[in-house]
């Protein structure tokens, strides 16, 4: 469950995500959602898994998102 203060995070605060081994740090979480939303939207399978967990990820506002178990 998400505490309190990711619940009231900036949206447009830095975060980082890491998808296939590549990490990289995005200027704006709204800017980061868009990318992954549209990665998810144009996959399948295991892609759209991994796109779609990272998603979710930025949705719950936390800060570092991977696609690693």
């Amino acid at each position: 469950m998400l505490s309190i203060p990711e619940l009231a995070m900036n949206p447009k605060r830095k975060v980082t995500t890491v998808c296939r081994g590549k990490k990289e740090v995005w200027n704006s979480r709204e800017e980061a959602m868009d990318y992954f939303f549209e990665a998810m939207s144009g996959t399948d399978g295991s892609e759209r898994d991994r796109y779609t967990g990272i998603y979710i990820q930025l949705q719950n506002g936390l800060s570092y998102c991977t696609d690693e178990d």
